[in-house]
């Protein structure tokens, strides 16, 4: 039966053109399967029950049964779904299918089957499932499931039923008391998510959830008709109120905190609070952020979010004894980030150390110092290391490739990937080497199955998966540099830095070539239209328009001219450059107002998340292929320099995109 499983997927590989050329992807059951495809976008469970017959047999035979049955899974009996669970026994559609059962039992409240069929299911990547569990757990065993309830809670913005029903029946239970929940209500109205906060409210005091609407909409008058707040639920909503207000005035949240609810409300109250107002003047970048940090008496009161937010305050102050306290306060989990090791290490240098802080400190970033990352690598820098290419692991065996060639579920991923179906094929995969089993693919399994992907010119799921492995490195893998012709080029023409251009794109589009954004950006470089018609007539390319940007030449080109326009702009500075291809030049003319900072704290207070991101990986990408590119030791610190305000005799670009 394996055997031939396995004969049948090669042959339609070959088919399909991953073993031959994409112009010969296209048979009868791959045009009845993007039909279902259509189908299935549509809710369509006529047509698809009248194609899928069409299907057997064929590769994605799961992929078109399981929107088949997930169209039909609110009416579809027990009997039904099983057999298909049965028939599908091992794949990811099995798993796929039995996720979104689970979710419709648990909203059934249908505890008796959730808890037959959870154990079989594989993924546990689904958190509403992973409620529903727990509070069956809490309810079959009285296992004290908390700390895990709550965590899984905290971290959704958007309430959904499975852990707001754990949540209800945990505080029932007592096993979660009223800080729990009206901390769950603060975390939502700061991330302004009022039916969160009022769904958190609900559960603890019922008759006062009504308010947190009105608290929403308008903070200053919610409060400006109260003087005083006597019981806990009118305390915990001025609370609320503080929060929504300091989204948008951080100065009068703090005034009314000091000059009229600071003393009415409890010290862990306070310590939240002041915390919340920091953390808002510190996106905001205000230089008093961290005087607001400094009247938390108690880190221990305040959540991950609000300790790595004190710590960025706290960096760009130099305040390092700061940036001790908050980092000792993180849990476990955020303590162990590559980041806030790293700072703490640097707080530990900066303060006189003692010898044994010195020791602690070098430990630390020995714990993390690697190539891998943009913290990785300052460490290494940190230890007097330079950055280069580690050595490759062994070759991979004969065996070894043709495990991941035959895997029925990389197959299927590049089978579906090569029809069109990226998203599904991207699934597919990613439970193949991620979820199938506990723990995902071992290094060596990792390293084969990038290799079939780079080998396929699947870049993204080559980088990804190799990027998965821990104790070996493919540094090549890793930073694969497709069309290297073209883009050395085209970046030596202009005067750029091909290590430069690669870290990006590596970031913007992991090299699939027809990518988009869901803002519109297009290609390898995610060029937004409006900035490639502005760059193409800054550039004289003659006769563009707008369906040549997915072009490969075309695209490289107009990214490459775009970027260089930016690094010249900010003064050859690749953080702000960098940030500016992200999120615009006018944001980050911004953000570098203030003192002059080392680029890496200038990046780690960058207040949009993605861009935050963003840059950090693009430069570590940077410094990666500058070592392949060079084969010379790099430094990530010197592309980073420091940040400051703009030199007044320097001009500024002002019609730059």
């Amino acid at each position: 039966m394996k055997l031939t499983l396995i004969l049948t997927l090669l042959a339609g590989l070959v088919t399909t053109g991953l073993f031959s050329p994409p112009a010969l992807a296209q048979n009868k059951g791959d045009e009845v399967l993007l039909e279902m495809h259509r189908a299935y976008g549509k809710n369509d469970a006529k047509r698809l029950s009248a194609l899928l017959p069409q299907m057997r047999g064929h590769v994605l035979e799961p992929l078109a049964a399981y929107w088949d049955m997930r169209v039909r899974l609110d009416t579809a009996s027990d009997t039904e779904i099983r057999h298909f669970l049965n028939t599908y026994a091992g794949s990811y559609y099995e798993d796929r299918l039995r996720n979104d059962w689970l979710q419709q039992l648990g909203k059934r409240r249908n505890w008796a089957t959730f808890t037959a069929e959870y154990p079989r299911y594989r993924m546990r990547d689904d958190r509403e499932v992973r409620c529903y569990a727990l509070a069956t757990e809490a309810m079959n065993t009285k296992a004290d499931v908390a700390e895990e309830a709550k965590r899984i809670w905290y971290s959704l913005r958007e309430a959904d039923d499975g852990c707001t029903y754990v949540a209800e029946h945990l505080h029932s239970g007592r096993q979660i008391n009223a800080l729990d929940i009206w901390r769950k209500a603060r975390i939502a109205m700061d991330a302004n998510r009022p039916r969160t906060a009022q769904a958190a409210v609900d559960i603890e005091a019922p008759r006062a959830s009504e308010q947190v609407n009105k608290i929403h909409a308008d903070p200053s008058g919610y409060l400006a008709k109260r003087i005083l707040a006597i019981t806990r639920n009118q305390k915990e909503l001025a609370v609320l109120a503080l929060i929504r207000l300091a989204a948008s005035q951080p100065e009068q949240a703090a005034l009314l905190l000091e000059q009229q609810w600071g003393r009415q409300l409890s010290a862990e109250e306070r310590n939240w609070t002041w915390a919340v107002i920091g953390k808002q003047a510190a996106q905001k970048l205000q230089d008093n952020a961290s005087s607001y940090f400094a009247k938390v008496q108690k880190d221990s009161d305040l959540n991950d979010d609000l300790l790595i937010w004190k710590v960025r305050a706290a960096l760009r102050q130099g305040q390092w004894q700061q940036v001790l306290s908050a980092t000792q306060a993180m849990s476990a989990a955020t303590r162990s980030d590559p980041a806030w090791i790293y700072w703490r290490a640097r707080a530990l240098l900066a303060l006189e150390p003692t010898e044994s802080q010195r020791h602690e400190a070098q430990t630390l970033l020995t714990q993390i110092a690697s190539v891998r990352g943009f913290y990785e690598q300052l460490a290494l820098e940190e230890l007097g290391q330079t950055i280069g290419t580690p050595e490759r692991p062994s070759p991979l065996t004969p065996s070894e490739k043709t495990a991941a060639l035959t895997h029925p579920g990389l197959q299927r991923a590049l089978y579906a990937i090569a029809l069109g179906l990226r998203a599904e094929g991207n699934r597919e995969w990613n439970y193949s080497t991620n979820l199938h089993t506990p723990g995902g693919m071992n290094d060596r399994e990792l390293l084969a199955a990038a290799d079939l992907a780079c080998q396929r010119q699947v870049w993204d799921r080559c980088i990804n998966t190799s990027e998965r492995t821990k104790e070996v490195f493919d540094h090549e893998q890793r930073f694969p540099m497709p069309l290297r012709e073209l883009v050395v080029r085209r970046a030596g023409d202009i005067r750029l830095d091909p290590a430069y251009v690669y870290g990006l794109i590596r970031q913007e589009s992991r090299f699939i070539m027809d990518a988009r954004s869901h803002v519109g950006a297009s290609g390898l470089m995610q060029v937004m239209p409006a900035t490639a018609k502005w760059t193409a007539q800054k550039i004289g390319l003659a006769g563009f328009t707008p369906q040549q940007i997915n072009e490969r030449e075309t695209n490289v080109t107009i990214g490459t001219a775009y970027l260089k326009l930016v690094l010249d702009d900010f003064e050859g500075s690749m953080p702000m450059a960098t940030a500016a291809y992200n999120a615009g030049p006018s944001r980050p003319r911004n953000w570098r107002k203030g003192p002059v900072l080392e680029a890496a704290i200038w990046a780690e207070n960058i207040p949009f998340s993605e861009t935050r991101d963003y840059v950090k990986k693009v430069l570590a990408n940077t410094t990666n292929y500058a070592a392949i590119l060079t084969r010379q030791p790099q430094s990530l610190k010197a592309r980073l320099g420091q940040i400051g305000p703009r030199n007044n005799m320097a001009s500024v670009n002002n019609d730059l995109p």
